[in-house]
């Protein structure tokens, strides 16, 4: 009976005509924050992408966006369905990859995520016997902090990321690629430029670090006897030098040294580009690395693509890649 009289009402479930592309489109309004933006990167003109996501409203019978004319921001609601929005979209990725790992795993795309200190110094290494050694392996590259990657991962838009911190998260699994080690960077005229070796302690009261954020900075602070953090999780303070001369990149660190501000650790993959911008490069008497791993979900449904990408890191970072890490460094390099 109340089959038959749903029929006579003209009733229908709310959202039943709803479609993925529509999803696709209130995700990337919620990124860029903005119609034309939004538009742009999803590769359709405004107006459609304008009338689809109003279509979505309809549909739903709520109101998705605020929109003013400086920007579009989520209405309460719009921001609890943008997360089923995602995890739906996240399903039918997951749905397509079991599909294609269905006919062959090394084929189609890999979405790595990679942290900034490493991804400039590594992928060129990589990529190109990547792509030789599996050329129907496509490699879409995403460089970010940690924090971005992990939450990445957890979210299914990334299948993997290389990181140089344990990951720490529920459902993240790691795999150790490599010890990277990490190299004194000093001015030309550093007292300690004429050594052989420098101990991470005695760089403690001059060490510049990147900023908040970048993993390389708790290395970098650890080395040198002073934790990132205090207990309890929370941040310990830096000193005066650290707090007024911060980069985001490691290009910028080392111009810093370079200027005469102080001193910085780097690692050994950044050696052969960064050591030419007028330092001098040192290992460090502590022996102080860092643990490269690959991190991805336990379902992840390309495992063969993973270790795909392993084989050709550990095959690029081998004896020799070792053994010139080794060496201790005679000039500025």
């Amino acid at each position: 009976m109340m089959i038959f009289l749903l029929y006579h009402l003209n009733w229908k479930p709310i959202g039943r005509d709803m479609n993925l592309q529509e999803l696709r489109y209130l995700v990337a309004v919620a990124a860029h924050r903005h119609f034309g933006r939004a538009a742009e990167a999803c590769n359709v003109s405004q107006p459609t992408l304008s009338t689809q996501i109003r279509k979505l409203e309809a549909e739903l019978g709520v109101t998705l966006l605020e929109r003013t004319n400086k920007r579009v921001d989520m209405t309460p609601v719009g921001s609890q369905i943008l997360e089923h929005a995602r995890r739906a979209l996240a399903a039918a990725g997951q749905m397509e990859a079991v599909a294609r790992a269905a006919h062959d795993p090394l084929v189609g795309p890999l979405r790595l995520g990679v942290i900034p200190t490493l991804a400039p110094y590594l992928m060129p290494i990589i990529l190109k016997p990547l792509r030789q050694a599996y050329p129907g392996l496509t490699i879409e590259l995403w460089e970010d902090q940690t924090r971005s990657l992990i939450d990445g991962l957890r979210n299914h838009r990334l299948d993997a990321a290389l990181l140089a911190t344990p990951p720490d998260a529920p459902g993240i699994t790691e795999i150790a690629l490599f010890e990277e080690p990490l190299l004194a960077a000093l001015p030309l005229d550093h007292q300690f430029a004429g050594q052989a070796a420098v101990s991470e302690e005695s760089l403690a009261g001059e060490m510049l670090v990147l900023a908040d954020g970048h993993c390389l900075a708790n290395h970098a602070l650890a080395a040198c006897g002073k934790p990132s953090t205090q207990r309890g999780g929370a941040p310990s303070q830096r000193s005066a030098l650290q707090s007024s001369m911060q980069a985001a990149t490691l290009e910028t660190l080392v111009n810093l040294v370079a200027a005469g501000y102080g001193a910085t650790l780097i690692p050994a993959l950044a050696a052969g580009s960064l050591g030419q911008r007028g330092i001098a490069l040192r290992p460090l008497t502590g022996g102080s690395s860092r643990t490269i791993r690959l991190a991805s979900r336990p379902a992840f449904p390309r495992p063969q693509a993973l270790r795909a990408l392993e084989k050709v890191i550990r095959r690029a970072i081998g004896p020799n890649e070792r053994r010139a890490w080794a060496l201790s460094p005679d000039s500025a390099a």
